[in-house]
């Protein structure tokens, strides 16, 4: 018959094995936030959610996959609002970048608005720094300043990235 095995999950279970899993928690998040403080927010919503739906884990042993489902919906919701917000908030974008490209965005979302545009239209839109310059009324010489420093800002995020490991 179904198995209904598993004794009820006390708080001091939980807690203890929460604990040895938030690494886990941590790693599964790395796919869908490039942002240490996105990755933050996420476990700890999910943490928050799992410890209010304790009593529908019938089977401790299935604790891990249970949790790692809750954060997975979190970080889904968290992309939807996210989505909706940016729609309501911004042109469509053109060349959106392929593949690998998700920590590389979410680090260039990060980056102050006047780094961000030149290199959107730069390297997304492949204008030369010529046209960046008349499409943001900017001498080239700013432009040229703005990408070099936009350059080493992301290299800096993703870095940060990599160590956060």
């Amino acid at each position: 018959g179904k198995m209904t095995g598993g004794k009820i999950v006390t708080k001091e279970v939980f807690v203890s094995r929460v604990e040895e899993m938030i690494p886990v928690l941590y790693r599964v998040c790395r796919a869908h936030f490039s942002l240490p403080q996105d990755r933050e927010d996420a476990v700890q919503e999910a943490l928050v959610r799992a410890w209010e739906k304790r009593d529908t884990l019938r089977d401790e042993r299935y604790m891990q996959t249970w949790l790692i489902r809750i954060l997975l919906n979190v970080c889904n919701g968290i992309h939807r609002k996210r989505r909706r917000a940016e729609r309501a908030a911004l042109p469509p974008p053109q060349a959106a970048p392929v593949g690998g490209a998700d920590a590389l965005r979410e680090a260039l979302m990060a980056l102050p608005l006047r780094l961000r545009l030149p290199v959107v239209l730069y390297y997304m839109e492949g204008m030369t720094q010529q046209e960046c310059a008349r499409a943001l009324g900017w001498p080239a010489s700013l432009v040229k300043s703005r990408l070099r420093a936009a350059r080493a800002a992301l290299r800096k995020l993703l870095e940060e990235e990599e160590e956060a490991e």
